[in-house]
């Protein structure tokens, strides 16, 4: 007997039925699903008319491939490259019309996903050049490098889905996802591979580039050694990050140090810092930013040691990262994943009850409550949690900010809270591979040896330990550059990209004013080194 999944992937393998079914009783009905594209292809047109003037006056620029999956990322996709057209760029804007990266979906639907793609994006032809992932022929076999690239993406990809470091292969549940990232995954890759050998693109644009099939796209690309820019967008409006032959989410800063750290800070500049660090220390949003940091307003340093039961003791802040945000794959150096090195750092705090350690689970665990809370690490590593030992929960009533003005020593994996404390002259040791690490300014293990003897060493002298004036104005320093020169000026940002639009049309982007604004970002997206004004 057929089940409606089973008839469905029957009906998916039928020439031409999915086309019949889309064209008889799909196409101009309302779509039910999350993959919907109707609103971008009610305003496609309008965007189309409004680049072209420029497309017609553009000198020719760079061949360019655009990845882009998912709905929401298609439909900012199909207006950046509209953008990049009317610069004279040739684009071509390759799609992967899904909706569940962890799901299979039957054959019937994901064709006609395709199609629905296609119709959507109909408008940009012939300015710019639309192909479905899914259609691509695929290269028959793929080199070693590139299946352990896979390998670790699809690890990543679990990782990401599930919101926890621990994948159990005997696990059937982890199992079957990690396979069906794998070969998802794999597809990707011989698919990529054929198109890129084939059209030699001079560079490969793609969100993300670190997980699921955006993560593969750019594993490719770099193994062609083709030019890959990688995007993200922070809680500002107006802004992106950008990373060139890197993935964004692993935030190399190398260039941003060594074109602008070595130059000094003005008084306008501590202010403008001190002013977004008050707003963070004051619960408030800032800039063109609707998201809290803190959820609570900072009540003082003596008032939280009391509300906290501390006493005089020195205190260790540990300050964790949200488990499953692909800012945090990929990050460890000596510790097979952030919960171990919390595991064996509260082990080994639980010994030392002449010092008090605070851990603050991040507040963004709020925002995300299916991951697996760093409370929940802590609490299985000291079922039995010693007096001296506090966990501060995401939705308790405290404010960060309050906690680094009461510790002697900071602990970070990735979270720019490590940033922030040394900002106040107090030493952190950073053990995650982290956009600051090694900028002067933190201790950097390498191996848990190094961690533990660190550990010892700074705790039997707190005072000797703390930061030198030259390494607090250094943490300024790179605070600065990295809060307000590495985010790039841009028109529109992702999670208000339809809001964004009606400030910024195509049109205004490619005008003076628009190129005044966005003109060196543009350039950078598309692989040009960044001119610093």
């Amino acid at each position: 007997m057929l089940t409606k999944n089973s008839l469905r992937n029957f009906l998916g393998d039928l020439p031409l039925a999915a086309e019949l079914d889309y064209t008889l009783r799909q196409k101009n009905r309302a779509r039910k699903d999350h993959y919907n594209l109707a609103r971008l292809q009610k305003s496609l047109p309008h965007a189309v008319a409004q680049a072209k003037p420029f497309m017609e006056n553009a000198k020719p620029g760079k061949k360019i491939l655009f990845f882009a999956a998912l709905h929401y990322w298609i439909e900012q996709a199909a207006h950046i490259s509209l953008v990049l057209a009317g610069l004279g760029h040739k684009v071509t804007l390759l799609t992967l019309p899904y909706a569940e990266w962890h799901k299979e979906k039957d054959k019937l639907t994901q064709k006609q996903r395709i199609l629905h793609t296609r119709d959507a994006l109909k408008p940009l032809a012939p300015h710019v050049t639309h192909a479905s992932l899914l259609d691509l022929q695929p290269v028959s076999d793929l080199p070693a490098s590139l299946h352990a690239d896979i390998a670790e993406v699809s690890l990543w990809d679990v990782q990401y889905t599930l919101m926890r470091e621990e994948v159990d292969m005997n696990n059937p549940g982890d199992k079957a996802l990690y396979d069906l990232r794998l070969k998802r995954n794999t597809f990707a890759a011989r698919a990529a591979l054929h198109w890129m050998r084939q059209n030699k693109p001079d560079v490969v644009l793609i969100p993300n580039g670190l997980i699921l099939e955006m993560g593969i796209l750019f594993r490719v690309a770099r193994y062609l050694n083709i030019p890959a820019v990688t995007f993200e967008f922070n809680d500002q409006r107006e802004q992106i990050w950008l990373a060139q032959n890197t993935s964004i989410m692993q935030q190399d800063t190398d260039y941003l140090v060594q074109a602008r750290c070595h130059l000094p800070m003005t008084d306008e500049m501590y202010q403008r810092l001190a002013d977004l660090e008050n707003a963070r220390r004051g619960a408030r949003v800032w800039g063109k930013s609707k998201r809290l940091w803190q959820y609570v307003s900072a009540q003082g340093a003596e008032a939280t040691k009391q509300a906290l039961g501390l006493d005089d003791r020195p205190v260790v802040l540990l300050a964790a990262n949200v488990l499953g945000d692909s800012l945090t794959l990929g990050r460890n150096i000596f510790a097979a994943s952030m919960s171990e090195w919390i595991t064996k750092t509260v082990q080994y705090f639980a010994k030392r009850n002449d010092v008090q350690l605070v851990i603050r689970v991040h507040p963004g665990e709020k925002l995300v409550p299916q991951a697996k809370s760093m409370g929940t690490v802590v609490r299985e590593a000291l079922p039995e949690m010693p007096s001296h030992i506090r966990v501060i929960g995401a939705l308790d009533p405290v404010n960060t900010y309050d906690l680094i003005e009461i510790a002697n020593l900071g602990l970070a994996y990735t979270t720019t809270v490590g940033v922030e404390t040394a900002m106040n002259g107090i030493p952190v040791i950073v053990c995650g591979k982290t956009h600051y690490r090694g900028r002067g300014f933190t201790l950097d293990p390498n191996t848990w040896g190094e961690y533990f003897s660190m550990l010892e060493n700074v705790l039997s002298n707190l005072p000797a330990s703390r930061l030198t004036e030259e390494q607090t104005a250094q943490a300024w320093n790179y605070a600065y550059r990295f809060f307000f020169e590495y985010p790039r000026p841009f028109p529109w940002r992702l999670m208000n990209f339809w809001d964004d639009l009606e400030v910024w049309s195509v049109e205004k982007v490619l005008s003076a004013e628009g190129m005044s604004q966005f003109g060196d970002t543009l350039n950078f997206l598309v692989g040009e080194p960044f001119t610093w004004k």
